[in-house]
């Protein structure tokens, strides 16, 4: 198949609405037991909501990850550039209820410095595939029109070809007045799989990249941390910890070499008393646009 010139594509048509969306942040990162987690969320409770998107018991967050035949954007966070991207379509709920006609984000992630910055469109399933796989444009509105020659910049010059899906479930809080633009996320169940990248498939084959008694908490911010926020971290011990789910997967499945972002499991053994059982563990749908 013929690759688009992006120099040379017609103008995009003028009355489809725009559904790009861009935000900037700080993100902490906590590697916390599930048990703790639950803890955790129940103070910040105290001082925070839940996020509308969340439902009790949290939400799927399904991600699917483009790299080059080299592993660009893998060895880009490997090395740490000040600069780097990811490219990524997402689907929020249960994978397994996805059709060409779901909403799902075609999303690039990026960091720049400590900054990392988010801009996605949320498109049909089977659109997204026709941007990120087939290397197609898409109809899109004005507003969206750099945004999509991004992508498929990427796509063609990179030779980009989807790489790793990761999965797990999320609960998240959000700041009230005092606190505009916190948001406090639990990810746990934190898994991945190499091959069978279709979201719709029933019952794909996934392997726990992050043992399943631990959860991620991250702490995002537009600005910088509320104090109350660093003094509950120093209370309970909680230490930074520089993990990438990406990186996980691709580690994992033996893709590359395992770098000094890897979490073993023998580093990290399980309680001896039985896990928190008020986290469930069945996925919940969730609209598209949760964060």
């Amino acid at each position: 198949m013929s690759q688009p010139d992006t120099a040379t594509l017609d103008p995009p048509p003028l009355h489809v609405a725009s559904r790009l969306h861009a935000f900037n942040r700080y993100e902490l990162k906590y590697l916390v037991p599930v048990e703790q987690a639950a803890e955790l969320r129940d103070e910040l409770g105290e001082r925070m909501d839940r996020d509308l998107n969340s439902p009790v018991g949290g939400y799927g967050v399904w991600s699917l990850y483009y790299d080059s035949p080299e592993l660009r954007f893998y060895w880009e966070k490997i090395e740490g550039l000040k600069f780097r991207r990811k490219l990524r379509i997402r689907h929020y709920g249960d994978p397994a209820g996805v059709t060409d006609e779901s909403p799902v984000c075609v999303e690039i992630k990026q960091r720049v410095n400590r900054v990392t910055q988010k801009r996605r469109i949320t498109l049909p399933y089977l659109t997204a595939r026709q941007l990120c796989d087939e290397r197609e444009l898409v109809e899109h509105s004005p507003k969206e029109r750099a945004f999509i020659h991004e992508v498929l910049d990427l796509v063609v010059r990179l030779n980009l070809r989807p790489t790793a899906m990761t999965g797990y479930q999320r609960e998240a809080l959000v700041g009230r007045a005092a606190d505009t633009g916190l948001r406090v996320t639990f990810d746990r169940r934190i898994r991945g799989r190499d091959r069978d990248f279709h979201f719709g498939q029933e019952n794909p084959e996934n392997r726990f990249t992050v043992p399943p008694h631990l959860s991620v908490m991250e702490i995002k911010v537009n600005e910088r941390t509320p104090h109350w926020i660093t003094d509950l971290a120093a209370r309970r011990n909680l230490s930074l910890i520089r993990v990438s789910k990406y990186v996980q997967s691709i580690e994992a499945f033996g893709l590359a070499p395992r770098s000094a972002f890897h979490l073993n499991e023998a580093d990290f053994p399980p309680p001896a008393t039985p896990l928190d059982t008020r986290l469930p563990a069945q996925d919940s749908p969730v609209k598209a646009g949760a964060q």
